[in-house]
């Protein structure tokens, strides 16, 4: 007999000496328990990491810290055959630094189908969770629909967008998630990945590179330890922080706070050399340095740090074109 995949959530029991058509149709959650058991998994997890460090090389500019941070992290949770707890990542920094950009290259990492796998999981709060007055009920269908999917899948990734913007106590409802029971629901979570974007902390991180710059060291120089305690404080204490006094944080559930530095003029121009190519445009120096000079910098005196990173590129590109 063999076991073969029809659909996600379905599976076909087939002898593999009848026609297909005689094959038991069965819904069964085999696919939880191969993934949960197996180094592989059936639902298009792959771990990719050799060619994720190559990708963030080539594409990412000026993120020295995140690149060598994300890389190791994902190295060290792949490599665990058992993990004690899921890989919980908090990715911080300006806008436009490319934590986004950053988060949609290591799902193309992990997924055949990046961003768009059925496995990937994204919540917007101001999408998913709009209205300050139904928070409980919120907190109730996240637990719900996080321990659905893990249930469905335990390689699953969960990806909170916009932190900043979420209700305070709203995400202290996936905690029990977040920690080193090996189960929580009747669900094997440990092989799951959770992933937090937010604008907060970045004032903590520009103001660490600015002094950096003014007592001329190399922002190359900068380790995760100068920045790590002062972005956990941060949101911890940022009332406009989804993280603001959250049990996440206070039970240091979080095994990376991931700072993305602010983009130097050099970096815009990178963004503008590469948003060319991939336009099929080949590069002109007229043009990268009109576009990225077009940006604001601050600050005020010293114009050091591109405003909004290398969000705006595109638009100032087509405009310049």
């Amino acid at each position: 007999m063999e076991l073969v995949k029809w659909e996600p959530g379905l599976w076909l029991f087939c002898f593999s000496f009848v026609p297909s058509f005689l094959c038991w149709e069965v819904t069964f959650p085999f696919r939880s328990m191969y993934c949960q058991l197996s180094d592989s998994c059936s639902c298009a997890f792959q771990s990719d990491i050799d060619n994720l460090e190559l990708d963030l090389c080539r594409h990412v500019y000026g993120q020295h810290l995140a690149k060598e941070v994300i890389v190791n992290a994902m190295e060290q949770f792949m490599e665990n055959r058992n993990p004690l707890k899921p890989l919980v990542l908090s990715f911080h920094g300006w806008s436009g630094t490319g934590k986004s950009y950053v988060t949609s290259l290591l799902m193309r990492h992990l997924y055949r189908d990046g961003m768009k796998s059925s496995y990937v999981h994204q919540f917007v709060p101001t999408l998913h969770f709009p209205h300050a007055s139904h928070v409980e009920e919120y907190k109730e269908q996240l637990k719900s629909w996080i321990s659905g999917n893990l249930s469905d899948c335990s390689r699953s990734v969960f990806i909170f967008d916009e932190m900043d913007k979420m209700h305070p106590g709203l995400i202290d409802a996936i905690k029990p998630f977040l920690g080193y029971s090996h189960v929580m629901y009747g669900t094997n979570y440990r092989k799951a990945i959770f992933i937090f974007v937010s604008n907060a902390g970045g004032e903590q991180i520009n103001l660490l590179v600015l002094d950096f710059w003014r007592n001329r060291k190399d922002r190359e120089d900068i380790q995760l330890g100068d920045l790590e305690s002062k972005i956990s404080m941060a949101v911890f204490n940022n009332k406009h922080s989804g993280f603001w006094n959250s049990d996440i944080i206070n039970e240091e559930l979080v095994d990376y706070f991931v700072p993305f530095l602010p983009l130097k003029l050099k970096h815009v121009k990178d963004c503008v050399r590469s948003e060319m190519l991939s336009r099929g445009i080949k590069p002109r120096n007229d043009i990268i340095t009109e576009v990225a000079n077009s940006m604001n910098f601050i600050p005020e005196d010293e114009k050091l740090f591109s405003q909004t990173g290398c969000k705006t590129v595109s638009a100032k590109l087509d405009f310049c074109l």
